[in-house]
């Protein structure tokens, strides 16, 4: 198991902590049998999903040229039309994956093509299942040049989540489920499809990153 270098100083400061309070216990002669096993198995629980947060899963990347795959893992939470006022002042069709904290958290380009629109966003911090968390809530929003078509994908930080990560950059040229970035504890990921693609998902239906076919294209 791989874990993603965003991870690494965030295991570092679980460990540390993890130090500290077991030597406050000790100082302060606060422990007996009952404490410490406590303190031992609520460590290795906490340190567990870290490194499950911040691993980098093997994938078997579903390529396909008129194919839109999901570009996180979790669930499916949205399917409906917006209006895009963004790069683009028109309808969308709009696809929003929601990751929980047990969901690995690396994004994937969900198809090949051209950065042709990149921005970053600052933002608040409400729960990212919330319709209005893609204009509020801090995000990244890019548009992929794909032969004729434009896609849209939005990272969204949620309610504990406080950094999105993303590697995009206007004029960069991208693979379909080459990493885009990744999102710390607790988000969401929206693909933006123009109104004739076909969206092959259902509404709390759970999706793997690179491996499931989102919607295709005409």
């Amino acid at each position: 198991m791989r874990i993603h270098k965003e991870g690494r100083s965030t295991i570092v400061v679980v460990i540390m902590a993890m130090v500290v309070f077991l030597a406050v216990i000790v100082s302060f002669s606060l422990y007996n049998f009952w404490v410490l096993a406590l303190f031992a198995i609520l460590s290795v629980l906490v340190l567990l999903q870290t490194f499950m947060f911040f691993r980098i899963p093997a994938r078997n990347i579903l390529i396909r040229e008129d194919g839109i795959i999901a570009p996180a893992d979790g669930r499916v939470v949205m399917i409906q039309e917006v209006e895009v006022n963004e790069y683009l002042q028109e309808k969308r069709l709009q696809v929003s994956i929601f990751m929980n904290l047990f969901n690995v958290h690396v994004n994937w380009y969900p198809c090949s093509g051209d950065v042709v629109y990149y921005k970053y966003h600052a933002g608040d911090k409400m729960v990212a299942w919330h319709p209005k968390s893609s204009e509020k809530n801090e995000h990244t929003t890019l548009f992929l040049k794909q032969e004729k078509h434009l896609i849209g994908v939005r990272q969204i930080a949620g309610l504990i989540a406080r950094r999105v990560v993303c590697k995009a950059g206007t004029g960069k040229q991208v693979l379909q489920g080459s990493e885009l970035g990744i999102i710390k504890f607790g988000s969401r990921v929206d693909v933006l499809l123009p109104l004739d693609a076909r969206v092959l998902v259902k509404k709390g239906q759970k999706v793997w990153g690179c491996e499931t076919l989102l919607a295709e294209l005409t």
